[in-house]
């Protein structure tokens, strides 16, 4: 096993503890029977979190649909990548006429292509629901091999922080949904290989799989990468402060660094120059989106998620369950506290320190808030939210980032608690019973609950039997009711379903708004159409609005624009009103047919 100060300048604040606190001299058998049994407990929480899922299959995640039926739906773009060999970068599925820029998106093809196989054989539900609930286990034993290894180099302080890292409440908030952010395996892939840059006589082979585990990244989740680079940084520049004796090494190091910023920039040149150039290009994210930041109250509350925490309480501090990013409790606010107290003397704990600082900052974003009201007092986010690349990142999830931070202290603690015992055995029972029961006032509160799900209307007869295909001839697409958004996107996992072989008009993605004075900022749907506007207004209200000669201009105008073939209408609570608005716009009655009302609007779009 490499100790924590042989394999790296980002070394261990607890170096020169002796070696009866840690696993050196452990059998190695038995080291191998506690690192399974540590990966069986973290397997054993994936499929807790996820647990409705797995055994209800005709639903899903309650909190969260739409990003569930967006990620069903890339998953069938990744294996349309390896099956029709089609550009990967966008894509012509989804708002017909126009394309989607999927590197802008949340495309996620470094998971998505290897899992064709899965997707192919098992269909793209069972597809976004493995790559959600191994990316936590994978992510806990990434952290679990990093710190065990490489950080701690004790296996029972390598679990406590690997499962925290994995299954804090900010990871199982972001689990409604967003396999993306939960996914963070490379992460302590990436630390790992820059610590390996310092390593004399290797720079440029340490620099290239430094590079490959960035790439890997950039096409999992590039909010991550980049809080990522931050974080490593801002400890990097610690250890370089605070332990001199390192900077002897600082030659590979930069030598490994610079060619693993020359690799990664060649093999990421070309997607990042789609995703910021490319069709479909957009400058950055709305001011609405731009706006959501971590309430103060919410570092010291309860998660939804949590075992001691509830709806009602964490509604007003976050902007939806899907976001929950601070949520840590008291307790475990406290304990951090006293562990950075404690351990202050270290470097990389003073590193850890700073950037837990830096991070809860800038999650407060543009105005701080607490307990849901605006105080007036500015927060740093406001100086910085319009530059390049930041205009992008939601700010609230720069707390996020405070989770593996949070992750890395328990087991740096929990390793110098153990080395406090092996140094005075006459106490040790008294140490160990206080240090137990510390942890378990912090982290019992927050223990995860599993995800709430929610039954799904399922895909249409119409959908799966390809009774749809004659419509969508000549390059044509179907046209949806409501049209697909941030509000309704099961017209998403409709075309998922026919492996995108069924084109759908608009969609729910994040595209450039093109209206006249709107700067091409984000929105969560292609830019509003009369017609789209329309239904839009049925779906929130059940009410028709009122239709007017124009209208019905309009809406021709649109489906033409939208080359519809066909319009249909699957179950939806407002049903009635917006079969009946459709009707009243077009003039042609509509059939039932495969569990859809359908409209053959092709002698309209000829």
């Amino acid at each position: 096993m490499t100790t924590p100060e042989s394999d790296l300048p980002a070394g261990v604040p607890g170096r020169g503890a002796p070696e009866s606190g840690s696993d050196r001299g452990v059998r190695p058998w038995k080291g191998w029977w506690t690192d399974l049994a540590a990966v069986a407990s973290f397997v054993l929480l994936g499929f807790w979190v996820t647990a409705r899922l797995w055994l209800r299959p005709s639903h899903g995640i309650r909190d969260n649909r739409t990003d569930q039926s967006q990620f069903e739906w890339m998953m069938a773009h990744g294996a349309r990548v390896v099956t029709d060999f089609v550009y990967p970068f966008t894509s012509d599925r989804m708002n017909v006429p126009d394309s989607v820029n999927l590197m802008a998106n949340t495309s996620v093809l470094s998971v998505s292509i290897p899992m064709t196989p899965v997707t192919l054989l098992f269909g793209t539900r069972a597809s976004f629901l493995l790559f959600l609930t191994l990316g936590m286990i994978a992510t806990a034993t990434a952290w679990y091999l990093l710190l065990s290894r490489v950080v701690v180099g004790s296996r029972g302080p390598a679990w406590l922080g690997a499962a925290f890292c994995a299954y804090a409440p900010a990871m199982v908030s972001h689990a409604n949904a967003h396999p993306n952010i939960v996914s963070q395996f490379v992460v302590p892939l990436i630390i790992w290989r820059t610590l390996r840059l310092a390593e004399p006589g290797r720079w440029l082979r340490n620099g290239v799989l430094l590079a490959l585990a960035i790439v890997w990244q950039a096409f999992i989740n590039l909010e991550v990468l980049l809080m990522t680079a931050i974080g490593l940084g801002v400890v990097v520049g610690a250890l370089v402060l605070g332990r001199p004796e390192l900077r002897r090494r600082a030659r590979p190091f930069l030598a490994g660094l610079g060619a693993a910023a020359v690799v990664a920039l060649v093999l990421l040149a070309y997607p990042l120059y789609v995703q910021f150039f490319g069709p479909g290009a957009y400058h950055g994210l709305s001011w609405l989106i731009r706006g959501y930041s971590t309430d103060l109250a919410s570092f010291v509350a309860y998660s939804r998620e949590s075992l001691a925490g509830d709806a009602r309480t964490a509604q007003g501090l976050a902007k939806n369950p899907t976001e929950e990013n601070a949520f840590f409790g008291w307790p475990l606010v406290v304990l951090v506290v006293a562990l950075l107290w404690w351990l202050r003397r270290h470097a990389v704990v003073r590193g850890l320190a700073a950037l837990t600082l830096l991070f809860g900052l800038l999650s407060l974003g543009r105005e701080i808030q607490l307990n849901g009201r605006g105080t007036g007092v500015p927060g740093p986010w406001a100086a910085l939210e319009g530059l390049p690349i930041l205009h992008s990142v939601v700010p609230t999830r720069w707390a996020l980032a405070i989770t593996p931070i949070v992750g890395v202290l328990l087991a740096y603690g929990a390793e110098h608690v153990r080395a406090l015992a092996a140094r005075h055995p006459r106490a040790r029972p008294q140490i160990r019973f206080a240090a137990a029961t510390v942890l378990a006032m912090a982290l019992l509160p927050i223990l995860p609950t599993p995800l709430p799900t929610t039954r799904l209307d399922p895909v249409p007869a119409f959908v799966t039997s390809g009774a749809w295909r004659p419509y969508a001839a000549g390059g044509r697409s179907i046209v949806t009711l409501p049209l697909p958004d941030t509000h309704y996107a099961d017209p998403l996992r409709w075309s998922a379903r026919t492996g995108l072989d069924m084109p759908i008009a608009r969609g729910y993605f994040l595209g450039p708004d093109t209206r006249p004075g709107r700067d091409r900022v984000a929105l969560f749907s292609a830019p509003p159409r009369p017609t789209s506007e329309f239904f839009a207004e049925i779906r929130r209200t059940g009410a028709v609005p009122p239709i007017t000669p124009q209208a019905r201009v309009d809406a021709v105008g649109d489906l033409r624009y939208w080359r519809a073939g066909a319009v249909v209408l699957g179950p939806h609570r407002h049903a009635d009103a917006l079969r009946r608005g459709m009707t009243e716009l077009t003039g042609i009655r509509p059939t039932y047919t495969g569990g859809v009302w359908l409209w053959d609007v092709r002698t309209l779009t000829d």
